[in-house]
């Protein structure tokens, strides 16, 4: 496939206009005559497809719950496991791996390629689905709900992320995790904190010491706990990702995250998080996050409304996702450009109409209930 015409964001200031050949999942900057059918996209900007470095992909259905701002995250834990009553109850009766296909969709709608899921890989994920999901990489909850952080620490792959949940409140339980953390050998250039609310400008020195990154989820942390990270933190020079949470604490999706972040720090900056520092911190190493000649195709295609990429980010509507080179979504808008057969009709609320590589039928069938993905109506 060749896309011809089209702004090609090369960073989050600059582009370029080049045609880009799409050939065996990878991405050739040029033609060069090569045989393939062309899609004009004249009048639109390609960037790299998004990456959220945070996800519960299987609780992307629920209602926030909770009556914050809590202390820590415990604390809204422990007020919000009702299983047995609604609408949690109501929740857990979808199989999870229909659960677990519709947070992939939200990804999908919002621009993303690939998604960090917080809980084992699952097999869902191998074939079909929506994004791709990181599989190497290791995991613990939390310092207070996993039974042995070090022991799952030292399980992990070599050269593998570790991600944990920590310092993921307001008090000084929260603010001491990262001290025990350190104690027990655990963080590390490896090592990737998922929340961070409680550091200071101390504890973000000592990730900065130890190489440790964070993802930065700012609509869950305002939810849960009335405030998120600092501007020491922010600031601090420690690597940094953008993660979405789930439904259950975020707001939305990628894109309303991308607009919390933005009132905070720079469009650049929020760029990165979503693309190239994401790709670093999470070990990504076939271009994901970057459009480079030769590198995976996994492309964004937005409206070009001559904007800085960076800016593009902000209140975007996804036009086209290709994943691995493939398309997964287009437009209703964008689709008759496109040679795509099979895909199935998907409209999501103030998102828009969507032709996607998935059995939306199957899915709200199996559901049995009337979906909202990430707090949104969707209809088939």
């Amino acid at each position: 496939m060749i896309l011809e015409g089209a702004r090609v964001a090369l960073s989050a200031n600059d582009t370029a206009a080049i045609d880009l050949l799409v050939e065996d999942g990878r991405l050739r900057f040029g033609s060069g005559g090569s045989a393939g059918p062309a899609v004009d996209l004249r009048g639109y900007m390609v960037l790299p497809g998004l990456i959220n470095a945070h996800d519960h992909l299987e609780f992307n259905l629920f209602p926030r719950l909770g009556a914050g701002p809590y202390p820590n995250a415990t604390a809204w834990a422990r007020d919000i496991y009702r299983p047995g009553e609604p609408p949690v109850s109501e929740q857990l009766r979808i199989p999870k791996p229909v659960r677990l296909t519709w947070g992939g969709v939200k990804n999908l709608v919002a621009g993303a390629a690939t998604v960090q899921h917080h809980n084992h890989y699952d097999a869902v994920f191998r074939e079909g689905f929506p994004v791709k999901v990181v599989e190497r990489y290791g995991w613990s909850h939390s310092p207070a709900f996993s039974r042995d952080v070090a022991g799952d620490w030292a399980a992990t792959p070599p050269g593998a992320p570790f991600f944990i949940h920590a310092s993921e409140g307001t008090d000084g339980a929260a603010a001491g995790e990262i001290s025990r953390l350190h104690a027990a050998g655990v963080l590390g250039p490896s090592t990737v904190i998922v929340h961070g609310v409680a550091l200071d400008r101390q504890g973000a020195a000592l990730l900065k010491a130890t190489g440790t990154s964070l993802v930065w989820c700012p609509t869950s942390n305002l939810f849960t706990l009335g405030r998120t990270l600092s501007p020491d933190v922010l600031c601090s020079g420690v690597p940094i990702a953008l993660g979405t949470d789930s439904a259950l604490t975020g707001f939305g999706d990628l894109i309303d995250e991308i607009a919390a972040a933005r009132r905070i720090v720079p469009a650049e900056r929020v760029y990165a998080m979503v693309t190239s520092d994401a790709a670093r911190i999470l070990r990504l190493t076939r271009g994901e996050g970057t459009l480079r000649d030769g590198g995976v195709a996994d492309l964004l295609i937005v409206r070009d409304e001559r904007k800085r990429p960076a800016d593009a980010l902000l209140g975007m509507r996804t036009e086209a996702v290709m994943v691995n080179g493939v398309v997964k979504l287009v437009s209703a808008d964008c689709a008759s450009r496109f040679p795509v057969r099979g895909l199935q009709s998907l409209e999501v609320e103030n998102r828009g109409r969507y032709l996607i590589e998935c059995d939306v039928a199957g899915l709200m069938v199996s559901t049995g209930i009337a979906p909202r993905l990430a707090g949104r109506a969707v209809s088939a």
